[in-house]
This record gives C-alpha cells, structure tokens and sequence, in this order.
C-alpha cells in the first residue's frame, strides 16, 4: 500500500545538511517547511538553494514550503533560563531589551494601549501564562498564573482581537518577494484573519506562483473561514496560537470542522503542531501522540506537519520513519466510503451564473471517483497541466491512489502536498486514444501500472484543451 496523508517536515539546525535532507526523503517526506521567524532572508534562500539540490538528484517530487512568520509578539530573553514565577507580578512594556522575570519588554508599539484587565497572556506557546491586572499609557501589569522558563525570543500570545497588526507584514512581503523569485512552491501565511489577507501577495497565481496557504490560528480566522478557503489554495490547523485563542478543549471540534470544511472545497489541508513532539528529545512517540496523529487522519487531513521534531530534534530522520509507519497504520483503517458519501452530499449545485466550463470540469472529476470506486481500481490516472483535476479527485478521499501525470515540475512539487496523489512527469503525446495509451504505456515502464490493469484516465483532449473533458475506462497495455 502507498501511504496517502502526506508529511511536512520544518528544516532546522539538525536537518538542513544535504545528507540529512536526502535521508528524509528516502524516510517519507513530501514537503519539506522552512520558517523565516528566525532566519534572515538570506539564509532562507541558501536553505532553498540546498534543498533544491538534493531534490534535484532524487526520482520524486517534493515540495518545499516557506512559512511566513505574520505579525507575531515576541519577548527577547538572554540565552539563559528566566523563570517566571507563579504569583509574581510582571510589568510589560513596548521595547526590544532583554526581558526579566519581573519586567517584559514585546515588540508591539503601545502594547498596553491594547490590552485590557483579565487578558490571559500566554508566553511560548503556553509554557507560561500572565493575566493583565492593570494597564496605563505605557505599562501594563500582569500576574504569572502558570510558571515557567523562558529563553531565546518565546512567542506572546495576545488575544487577535487586541491588536491591529494585519498580515501579511512589511517584512513577510520582503520574504515573499524574495522566496518567490527563487521559486519555491509553497507560501505559509500566519495571522490570516479574512480573504483580503490572502490577497495582499502579488505574483502569478499557482502553478505558476507559489500555493498561497492560510494558517488558520486565530478565531477571525475561524469564524472567517469560507472567505479564506475562496482565496487560498491550501489551509494549515496551526494547532499552537488556535489552541491558545480558542481554548483547548475545544481545539479537537475546531480541527475536524476546518478539515472537514477545506477538504469539502477541495483545498489541500495540513494539520500542524506537536504532533510526534515528544520525539525531540526521545526515541519513541507516546501514546496520545499517536493517536492524535491517526485522529488526524481520520479527520480526513491531506497532510501532517512536523516542527521542532526535525528541525531541532536529535534524531529527525528517526521521526520521519516513525510518522510514516503511524500514517501508514491510520490510511489501512481510513473509512473511504463513508468519507466520499459525505464529500458528495455536501456538494451545492450549481447556479444559472455557473460556467460550462466548471461544470464538465466537476462532472469528469465526480464521474472518474465513482469509476473508480465501481471498477474497484486500484489506481486513478490524471492528465493534467495545473494539479487541479488531480487534487478535485482527491477530496474523495477514495481508495485509488491518483496517479497525477504532468509536464511541469513545479506542478508535480505541489501536488505533493495532496492526499493520496502520487504526482509524475510525464508528457502526454497526441490526441484521443493515442494520447492515453501514450500515458498508460509511460507508467506501466515506471512500473506505477501493472500489465492489463483497467484503470479510469481523466483528461482534456489535448495539450492545449482548457479543462479535463475526457474520462475513459482502459486496459494497460500489456505491450
């Protein structure tokens, strides 16, 4: 069986090696994440430069991802240990001086102009909590109602609502500039709080610009979110800040109602944030982790995401290994009937004002899923020039794995990220059935296809045609 629910590993101090990068992908890496929170930009592309590379000389397509860092509230402390003690009282200001266990200095202008009595703010994602008791022109002060240690430049969470700060930022523009111009195939943006924000990007739209994907970590983001689904192209759980803003115990609902939501859309959709996070310092994963994980899956999820486990962890490669095989476990036991069934009842009709175009475009990909499903196949093939028809067919969740044939390789890296999409390139010579047979002969030499197998083929009828508007039913030739 080929594991269907794609991994995204953040690159880091422990993996950022040639060897290392290439031992992930051999492990089951299919994207590959960096963060711009902590690097200057310049590093961020030597970091692309690499990775390039070593995809280069691998025989898979691979993804790489930049997360952009958003309007994010951070407090400088030294790179030793600060312990914030529980009932001491902390006065925060606006600043970028090193911060102490009684006085934190942010870098948010007039941070205490926007906080109000009872704020709870949470320090590192949580290691600590302070809740703001008092608050004047320049200082606000705050009680430590959970300890904790601090060090290096810990994320503050402030309630979305507080602050004005819109995303992306100046400085994520100048990353994205810069990392778009080099290539990358993925765009992370933090802090979306409305479609508009997805907007503010410039460039060609995917494929041939960068998927744009909204990290959904705030509760604008939430109550937002069909607005945001109609301008990105993927979505992330980012699991942390959401946490944080929406309360935990209600975090489990919040996951599955995004996944479920994206996935309806047709979006791609990555569930993020401690995931195997145990598995940064240790050789095994607990129990509740992996479960988490398969509930993700369950959930119907396109892709996990692993942070600190690889880019800092002691043993990345060991971590990649070990997601893959959880997956693998999770995808066997993945209720695929019971999935689509909902997918198609959840699906509107179309309105008088709907194109012809999206209409047959909907109709092969509605049609190839239950072929499929009907022929027991064990594969889908997809001819296609933007990933679209491949990733349409994905949110079926159906048990076929989709092979996605395309010519252009930035399309192949994308479709990485897509549930149960194996992407390959490949040209699609001639017309009609010469033109299929082309494709299945192809993959049947890569061994993808066995000999005889009848297999759906979704795909325009040519090169140039607008929109997949040919399915078929065929036999691989066994010659």
């Amino acid at each position: 069986m080929i594991r269907k629910t794609k991994i995204v590993a953040t690159i880091g101090p422990a993996s950022d090696s040639p060897e290392i990068l290439a031992r992930l992908i051999e492990a089951g890496v299919n994207v590959f994440r960096l963060g711009t929170a902590h690097d200057t930009v310049e590093r961020v592309l030597d970091r692309v430069k690499t990775i390039k590379e070593v995809i280069a000389k691998q025989d898979t397509a691979v993804g790489i991802l930049v997360d952009l860092a958003g309007p994010k509230v951070r407090a400088a402390f030294g790179e030793g240990p600060v312990e914030l003690v529980m009932g001491a009282e902390v006065l925060i200001r606006s600043g970028e001086q090193l911060s102490s266990g009684t006085e934190i200095f942010v870098n948010v202008d007039d941070i205490a102009r926007n906080l109000v009595v009872g704020d709870q703010l949470h320090m590192g994602d949580g290691s600590a909590t302070l809740e703001v008791t008092e608050v004047s022109a320049e200082v606000a002060t705050a009680v430590v109602k959970r300890s904790g240690t601090m060090r290096g430049r810990p994320g503050v969470h402030v309630p979305s609502s507080r602050l004005t700060q819109s995303s992306p930022t100046p400085e994520d523009i100048k990353y994205f500039d810069a990392v778009y111009e080099a290539g990358v195939d993925m765009v992370a943006v933090s802090f979306v709080k409305t479609g508009r924000d997805m907007r503010a990007l410039g460039g060609e739209k995917a494929p041939q610009g960068p998927l744009l994907i909204a990290k959904i970590e705030t509760q604008a983001a939430v109550d937002n979110l069909d607005s945001i689904l109609e301008h990105s192209d993927a979505v992330m759980v980012a699991r942390g800040d959401l946490g944080l803003e929406c309360s935990l115990p209600g975090l489990p609902a919040l996951q599955k109602k995004i996944i479920s939501a994206a996935v309806a859309a047709g979006k791609p959709v990555i569930t993020a944030t401690q995931m195997l996070e145990s598995m940064t310092e240790m050789a095994q994963p607990t129990r509740a982790e992996v479960t988490d994980v398969a509930n993700a899956v369950y959930d119907g999820t396109s892709a996990v995401m692993l942070s600190g486990e690889t880019a800092v962890g002691h043993d990345p490669v060991l971590v990649v290994e070990t997601m893959a095989d959880i997956l693998d476990q999770a995808d066997m036991n993945f209720e695929h009937e019971a999935w689509s069934e909902r997918i198609e009842r959840s699906t509107p009709s179309f309105g008088p004002e709907e194109t012809d175009v999206r209409k047959v475009a909907f109709a092969m990909r509605t049609a190839a899923h239950r072929a499929a499903s009907a022929l027991k196949s064990q594969n889908i093939v997809t001819i296609t020039g933007t990933g679209a028809t491949s990733r349409a067919i994905s949110r079926f969740r159906p048990r076929a794995r989709i092979l996605a044939v395309t010519p252009d390789q930035r399309v192949a890296n994308q479709l990485a990220l897509s549930w149960g999409v194996l992407p390959t390139i490949g040209m699609a010579e001639g017309h009609g059935t010469e033109r299929i047979m082309s494709v299945l002969k192809s993959l049947r030499d890569q061994g993808l296809l066995q000999p005889g197998e009848l297999v759906p083929i979704v795909s325009g009828a040519s090169n140039s045609a607008l929109v997949s508007n040919v399915i078929r039913m065929e036999n691989v030739p066994e010659d």
